[in-house]
């Protein structure tokens, strides 16, 4: 049975993976190159419907080159990608968005002074009529808007408003929800509570949780291990390139994901030497043996 818990802004957490166990996206060892520059190194990475895999990691770990390979921006230069047990190498976005693979910005592509519902289809409007004269389907385009929002929970008084009068948290939210309708698989989903309050990152949390419900596999990348544990049902820690930590949430606690993300490794074996700094308090540094959390090994992108 799985089991559910509710986190402090309603998004459900779940601690049990679904029974379809095959990957829709995975990584085995992959990494990137630019030229002498090794910017991803033995990087593994599964994906799987209706969960949500936490990538997390500071500025320079290697989050971006990650969500470039996966989105099709560039190609890996090491080891394997598959989709749906498939070796892939995409050449343009295009080729992963036909595979079903969606990636939401954190500086969302949107046109701030058109409405809601004109942003939802922007690149993907619906027509009418016959060709040479066909029009845009407004009506359809506005009830379809509507419903595919409401489908996810979100509901705004007035469509017709222009999207950049919205908060970042609802902007991020109807992003999410074009991405389902227009059959997004895997949704990356890029620092997406990055510059927003407390309040918003919960609204974009719950609405994360919405759409693994969907049966969506979700890519969360973060630099915030709180936010992450809040949905996450993986978590991955990238450091300079290479996987620092691949646990499941049974496998990690907050603390110990916390500890991952802040250095608390190289923390805890310097911590001997800090506590003879005179000014420098080490009480609240972890020890080596409380980072009870499963490293990756090579096999699992740690070199």
């Amino acid at each position: 049975m799985t089991s559910k818990e509710t986190g402090t802004h309603g998004a459900v957490l779940k601690d049990t993976p679904p029974a379809d166990e095959r990957p829709l996206v995975e990584l085995r060892d992959a990494g990137k190159s630019y030229g002498n520059i090794r910017a991803l190194h033995g990087v593994s990475l599964e994906v799987h419907p209706g969960r949500v895999t936490c990538v997390l990691g500071d500025n320079g770990a290697g989050k971006s080159t990650l969500i470039k390979i996966i989105s099709g921006l560039h190609q890996h230069t090491e080891g394997e990608f598959l989709v749906d047990g498939e070796p892939v190498r995409f050449s343009t976005p295009r080729e992963a968005l036909d595979k079903g693979i969606a990636t939401v910005y954190q500086d969302l592509a949107v046109v701030p002074l058109m409405p809601v519902w004109r942003n939802f289809f922007l690149g993907s409007e619906m027509t009418k009529g016959p060709w040479p004269v066909r029009r845009l389907d407004i009506e359809t385009m506005k009830r379809t808007a509507d419903e595919e929002l409401r489908n996810m929970g979100i509901v705004l008084d007035d469509l017709e408003q222009p999207i950049g009068t919205l908060s970042g948290g609802q902007r991020q939210c109807v992003a999410i929800a074009r991405a389902v309708y227009f059959g997004a698989r895997v949704l990356i989903l890029d620092e997406p509570t990055a510059a927003l309050g407390v309040k918003q990152s919960g609204v974009v949390l719950k609405y994360i949780a919405a759409a693994r419900e969907k049966g969506l596999g979700v890519i969360f990348i973060t630099h915030n291990p709180h936010h992450a544990y809040m949905v996450g049902d993986h978590f991955s820690v990238l450091r300079l390139g290479t996987m620092e930590l691949s646990a499941s949430r049974s496998e990690v606690s907050l603390e110990e994901l916390t500890n991952h993300m802040a250095g608390g490794t190289e923390l805890a074996s310097l911590k001997h030497e800090l506590a003879q700094v005179r000014g420098v308090d080490v009480e609240g540094l972890p020890e080596e043996g409380d980072l009870t959390a499963p490293v990756a090994t090579s096999s699992e992108g740690k070199s």
